[in-house]
């Protein structure tokens, strides 16, 4: 009986090693990764600035304007912002490490099985986006 207990627990350590060894991403996905997160990016700021100059055609978005401009001279807010960056900061190389293994995760165990599906779906998505968001 204490040998199928020995054996149980040498296959469930064997196990979780093997979980632990996360697979690096190739250097195309990370490549492809920061690609469409930088012009998702690039969307947004025209989004935003879009917003910005449409927002200061009417009087309700010069009083929003004006209500946030009394607001960044508070320095509670000044405090929160002061801390929020510190622990953006702080969690900038755990977001990268977790993004790093996420990707190779994502590479070693999906994409055999879902990588053309998930490649197609993203470009419809950018031509939908490219009419209603622009990044350029």
């Amino acid at each position: 009986m204490n040998a199928k207990f020995v054996l149980a627990l040498v296959l469930v350590l064997q196990v979780s090693t093997s979980l632990c060894q996360v697979p690096a991403p190739s250097k195309e996905l990370v490549d492809k990764y920061d690609s469409l997160k930088a012009t998702f990016y690039k969307r947004l700021i025209n989004a935003y600035s879009k917003l910005q100059a449409a927002a200061g055609e009417h009087e309700h978005g010069q009083h929003a304007r004006a209500f946030a401009e009394s607001l960044q001279d508070k320095p509670e807010l000044q405090a929160v912002v002061k801390v929020a960056s510190g622990l953006g900061a702080e969690a900038g190389p755990l977001v990268d490490k977790a993004r790093t293994s996420l990707l190779g995760v994502y590479e070693h165990y999906l994409r055999p099985h879902v990588g053309d599906s998930l490649s197609s779906a993203i470009d419809h998505i950018k031509i939908f986006l490219d009419e209603v968001m622009p990044a350029e």
